[in-house]
């Protein structure tokens, strides 16, 4: 039997990726969109059917199915007023500005949404062929097979699932996130200036940012699960992932309190370290388990088997027990220094509400609690905006029993 080669292995590894999946899927398309309208049309090199197919396959089915229709429009839009374009003055440099100008103002008025540059566009690629179609019919016909091929496409093989993608971007944040309460915690034991403790404080900010990446990250993720006919519990899998992100944010925005609280102490101990030797040590420790925590929940909320699921939940917990220990041994410790050293006792006090409040968002009695109510009421709403399917799950329960 002939040894693979390992780049052979590499390149199949890779194309199995959502990436190089739908970069398949989009070149197949266009390919098998331009072989039927050279068999069904009499006109040679019919580009605008490659075109549409290329715009109409999109990165998810739902995506396909939602605004498929808007691509077709614009195509057809764009074509139209090529095909008139074309055949009142032809191609020239104030031709193209014309076209390019009546298609961005029909195209707003003929309600094609965010695809508006596309009826330019494909006016624009229209005019370069002119020569090959002389009918605006012919191109017409040669949109409809495009978007016809694209249509089909994606609902006979199914888009690829973006959940790996949004998952890595999860526990990506999530690590951060245990890396900032790391340093936090080593701080915590020494005398540090206020730029550093600000510095801390604007590199918590900065989580918005990612925040907003993986929110993106996510949003194409429940896309890939929606009306996808590869993935059964999509439900499931979409709510997992929200909430959990929703979990994650609420995390950051009490890191970055906690990171303002400890600014604020740095401000006021100038000239000594944050916390005794003995707070410190326990503080210390305490930070580096609430990383752990947030770690092992991210790893939770992404883990897609239930055998890793039920192991990455005991980790959690494992991991929630120790810090809740260890924040106990912290407010006993900090309520002796406060009544020796009662200078700044209120940042004491708010420094372990914010604790308190990460171990609460983490605690997986609350995430299940919030897991079935996401779920309760994504099914009314499901049920709401389309009542039939109520009536034939119900006749389905009854044919059943």
């Amino acid at each position: 039997m002939a040894r693979v080669s390992a780049p052979v292995i590499e390149l199949v590894r890779r194309t199995t990726e959502p990436v190089g999946a739908q970069t398949l899927r989009s070149t197949a398309a266009a390919v098998i969109a331009y072989v039927v309208a050279v068999w069904a049309l009499p006109h040679p090199a019919p580009l605008t059917a490659p075109l549409t197919a290329l715009l109409v396959v999109q990165v998810t089915l739902y995506a396909t199915l939602t605004t498929g229709i808007r691509r077709v429009n614009s195509v057809v839009v764009g074509v139209l007023i090529a095909s008139a374009f074309t055949a009142l003055v032809g191609l020239n440099w104030w031709s193209l500005g014309l076209t390019i100008f009546a298609s961005l103002i029909i195209g707003r008025l003929v309600r094609v949404g965010e695809f508006v540059p596309e009826v330019a566009i494909s006016a624009m690629l229209v005019l370069g062929v002119s020569q090959v179609a002389s009918t605006a019919w012919d191109r017409v016909l040669e949109t409809l097979i495009g978007a016809g091929v694209g249509l089909l496409f994606n609902l006979l093989l199914a888009p690829p699932v973006w959940v790996q993608p949004a998952g890595a971007s999860i526990d990506g944040l999530a690590r951060e996130m245990g890396g900032m309460l790391r340093a936090t915690g080593a701080d915590v034991g020494r005398h540090i200036s206020v730029e550093r403790a600000a510095d801390r404080l604007h590199a918590a900010r900065r989580l918005d940012h990612d925040i907003v990446e993986v929110d993106a990250s996510l949003r194409q993720a429940e896309d890939s699960l929606t009306l996808n006919p590869r993935v059964r519990q999509g439900l499931l899998y979409r709510v997992v992932l929200r909430t959990g992100l929703d979990t994650l944010e609420i995390c950051a925005v009490v890191l970055r309190v906690l990171s303002r609280t400890l600014t604020d102490l740095a401000k006021a101990r100038t000239d000594e370290t944050l916390f005794p030797a003995d707070v410190a040590e326990s503080l210390t420790e305490l930070f580096g388990q609430l990383a752990d925590a947030v770690e092992s929940f991210s790893e939770l909320i992404t883990t897609p088997l239930a055998e890793n699921a039920e192991e990455a939940e005991a980790g959690l917990a494992d991991a929630l027990a120790v810090s809740r220990a260890t924040r106990d041994r912290v407010a006993d410790l900090l309520l002796e220094d406060i009544q020796e050293h009662p200078r700044q006792w209120q940042l004491h006090g708010a420094l372990l509400a914010e604790i308190d409040r990460i171990l609460d968002e983490l605690d997986i009695d609350k995430r299940t609690e919030r897991l079935g109510k996401e779920l309760d009421r994504r099914s009314a709403q499901l049920h709401e905006r389309h009542p039939w399917l109520r009536s034939v799950s119900r006749r389905l329960g009854t044919g059943q029993s």
